[in-house]
């Protein structure tokens, strides 16, 4: 079983390598074909097709990854945050694989696959060790749920991507009035939240590589009905430094950094939980150090980055985009139907002996369901097309993070991952 392991682990490796490669050759599509002195169409279906290859082959050694590690492991290999990440990443690039090959777009590879890339990468934050699985998870109805789920995201990460093209190519930034600068400045929003994502995970690799570690304890006493006391004490470990500490909380060992050698605050009562204050502290620092990224590159291109994007954009028709985010919601969203919300009634009804729980993932799962009818109906029957329905894939692929990563790792319940950091 080993030998499956490791060749998953090394297959999953080479799939990461590929998608990087052919993101930079989606982008020398996309870019370089103003650098080229011959027919820039041609250099741009050239650099698209190569782009196209390296992301085929690397989709079919993620494949591999996921099927050895299913031999491997025993089971498939969805249930917890490292795999479930992994398996969506897979499960995009397939989405994008689909959209691809009916319109033909190399703009959509160049920035569907810097979004495969971010979650891999997400994932690997998590523990990859093959863990056994609990009871509750040992059923068809987990292969069934989680795969049509996820894979119904992932047409909505595509959706996504066409969306955030559209509107960065479709900003004016020769307009001055109040109308056009809100335009640049959502738009440079939505790009200012991708690189906080980017934030957390160079705060998370560099602080992991350098050995960083803080350790608190929360010591609690409860009383019982008799009025006898019962004292708990919980220990909690930082990867990140303490910018918060756990409520009521003292410091087993605190790794100084930058001359800091305490906490600076600590985590409201009200987020008492003794992995309250990690989690807290981790938002922090993906703030911090995505907004110095973002400074940094600000800096570097000494204007908003859209600006920078945008130019490379011209030659794409923003009704092109606006059909392919459409049809890649519409396909994921009968999918999302029946994997996020019937399947998973029914496996809850197996699992739990109940339909609906009001558990924050149901709930989550049920928000973005009513949010993309609602997308879908805006679309259908109010005519809602261009710049707005992108706002609304936008916004809707942000929910989606959310029921994901948000609840997963901050809110806790009966579908909750482990955390990190």
């Amino acid at each position: 079983m080993n030998q499956w392991l490791d060749f998953s682990s090394n297959a999953f490796i080479f799939a990461f390598a590929l998608y990087c490669f052919a993101f930079i050759a989606y982008a020398i599509a996309v870019a370089g074909k103003r650098w080229s002195n011959r027919d820039p169409e041609k250099h741009k279906a050239r650099w698209g097709k190569i782009g196209f290859g390296l992301t085929l082959a690397g989709w079919l050694g993620h494949l591999a990854f996921f099927v050895t590690r299913w031999i491997g492991s025993g089971h498939i290999p969805t249930s917890n945050m490292y795999e479930f990440m992994t398996f969506l990443g897979m499960a995009i690039v397939f989405a994008f694989i689909i959209v691809f090959l009916i319109y033909r777009n190399p703009f959509l590879g160049a920035f569907t696959l810097p979004l495969v890339i971010i979650i891999i990468a997400y994932a690997s934050v998590f523990p990859s060790e093959v863990q056994p699985l609990i009871p509750a998870l040992n059923s068809v109805w987990l292969k069934i749920h989680v795969t049509m789920a996820a894979t119904a995201e992932a047409f909505f990460a595509v959706g996504f991507a066409a969306a955030l093209i559209q509107l960065i190519r479709v900003v004016d930034f020769t307009r001055t009035d109040k109308v056009g600068k809100r335009a640049r400045r959502w738009t440079e929003f939505a790009l200012v939240v991708i690189i906080v994502i980017v934030g957390f995970l160079v705060a998370v690799f560099g602080f992991r590589s350098a050995g960083y570690l803080s350790e608190f304890k929360q010591t609690t006493v409860s009383v019982d009905d008799a009025g006898k006391e019962t004292t708990t004490v919980k220990e909690v470990k930082y990867g990140l430094p303490p910018i918060f500490k756990p409520y009521n909380s003292e410091a087993v060992k605190v790794q100084p950094f930058l001359g800091m050698k305490e906490p600076l605050l600590e985590t409201p009562s009200w987020m008492n939980g003794i992995n309250a204050g990690r989690k807290l502290n981790t938002v922090a620092w993906s703030i911090i150090t995505g907004v110095l990224l973002y400074g940094l590159l600000r800096l570097i291109a000494r204007k908003q980055l859209a600006a920078v994007i945008s130019p490379h954009l011209d030659d794409i028709d923003p009704e092109d985009l606006d059909e392919i985010s459409y049809r890649a919601i519409a396909i994921g969203f009968p999918l999302f139907t029946l994997g996020a919300l019937i399947f998973a009634m029914i496996w809850a009804q197996i699992a739990w002996s109940r339909f609906w729980g009001w558990d924050p993932k149901e709930v989550w799962a049920l928000i973005t369901w009513l949010y993309y009818s609602a997308y879908l109906h805006l679309r259908l029957s109010r005519g809602w097309q261009g710049t707005r329905s992108a706002w609304l894939a936008v916004i809707g692929f942000l929910v989606v993070m959310f029921t994901l990563v948000g609840v997963n790792l901050v809110i806790a319940g009966l579908h909750s991952y482990a955390g990190v950091s």
